[in-house]
């Protein structure tokens, strides 16, 4: 079983991500993160191969943010996968520096929010 974490601070689309993890058939163990800058310490608990972080204009889900948390869960975890979920349609500038994010290397994969929840748990699998 893999485990992953989820940090999504949007509860609805936060539960929809867990459920279709979930539910893909795969043999996913979902955590989701309750409060923003939750992540780490869910992490260092449940040790996952995954961590799955929204990134957003909020303070809390900043790039930034999110790369400062993706930088420490790798120390502490190595080969924990580090994806970052970008609304592309509200924000084209984030959506590029996401995208440019995984070009440098800094987190392992991306992924737009408008995706089906087919290609979410495929891509996912696929790490």
């Amino acid at each position: 079983m893999r485990r992953i974490v989820v940090d999504i601070q949007n509860r609805l689309l936060s539960d929809a991500v867990a459920d279709v993890l979930r539910n893909a058939g795969v043999g996913f163990v979902v955590y989701a993160a309750s409060r923003p800058g939750a992540a780490a310490e869910l992490c260092r608990q449940a040790e996952p191969w995954a961590l799955i972080m929204e990134v957003a204009p909020t303070e809390a889900e900043k790039l930034p943010s999110r790369l400062a948390t993706a930088e420490q869960i790798r120390k502490w975890l190595p080969e924990c996968k580090v994806v970052l979920v970008v609304d592309e349609n509200s924000d084209k500038i984030l959506a590029r520096q996401v995208c440019r994010a995984k070009k440098d290397g800094l987190i392992d994969q991306f992924i737009y929010s408008s995706i089906s929840s087919e290609y979410l748990s495929a891509v996912i699998d696929s790490l």
